[in-house]
């Protein structure tokens, strides 16, 4: 089974892309958090004025410096999310979303990887019906070459836990129950907080449940060339009971 990186360009309705519109020498890049973006901005040479007025409307200005090489900002910004449709898209077309979303000179750039190529041909006709898009490049790789930013992306691992399930899975680490042998009990965990046994451990089990959902499209990402068989897995009973 292959795995394909494809690099797309779009031209949508979007802030941040009008921005990189009004500025061509600027280039805009996006990481999308839980609930903000952090945006690196760089230009060549030094910033206009209706630019630095553009960046101070984004939001919180973390870093800024210019030299001779250009002037770079980062900012948090809440103001424009990633957008949520294309990245629920991708998904839809079995195809994950890299970051960070690249803006310059009025286009979005967006790299993924799919599973197959047809997903890709697939998503490329998705998105052609409501915006213009180009496909730059789509190459066959390995999965030894897969970026680790797309294996551990923390927004994505943790999506749809709550405070308590989190905290309930960081105490539970934190005091070596996933040690082996384990550092301590269920019991042990529960008495030292301030809810029952049977609370704690229904925050505990469904962190663990979603957090290993959440991680599951990304293990498949990192076995989906795999030919081995290390556990001598029966993998035919599952064909029958699929077949039945």
């Amino acid at each position: 089974m292959s795995l394909y990186e494809a690099s797309i360009r779009v031209k949508h309705e979007c802030p941040y892309r009008a921005i990189s519109e009004r500025h061509p020498d600027l280039t805009i890049r996006e990481w999308p958090l839980s609930d903000c973006q952090v945006l690196e901005l760089t230009a060549e040479g030094t910033p206009t004025d209706a630019l630095l007025d553009e960046i101070d409307q984004l939001g919180t200005v973390l870093h800024e410096s210019a030299d001779d090489d250009g002037y770079h900002v980062v900012t948090q910004s809440c103001l424009c999310s990633l957008e949520e449709s294309i990245v629920d898209r991708f998904e839809a077309h079995n195809c994950l979303y890299q970051s960070p979303t690249i803006y310059r000179q009025g286009w979005e750039h967006y790299t993924l990887v799919a599973f197959d190529s047809e997903d890709v041909r697939a998503l490329l006709g998705d998105l052609r019906s409501d915006r213009e898009i180009e496909l730059l490049s789509k190459t066959s790789i390995s999965e030894t070459q897969i970026p680790h930013s797309m294996l551990a992306p923390a927004s994505h691992l943790f999506e749809d836990l709550t405070d308590r399930q989190l905290a309930a899975l960081q105490f539970a680490l934190e005091s070596g129950y996933y040690e082996q042998p384990r550092g301590t009990s269920l019991r042990e965990l529960a008495d030292r907080t301030a809810v029952a046994r049977s609370t704690y451990e229904e925050h505990l089990r469904k962190a663990e449940n979603k957090l290993l959902t959440n991680a599951g499209k990304f293990l498949r990402l990192v076995t989906a060339t795999s030919t081995g068989n290390p556990l001598g897995v029966d993998r035919s009973r599952k064909a029958e009971r699929a077949a039945d």
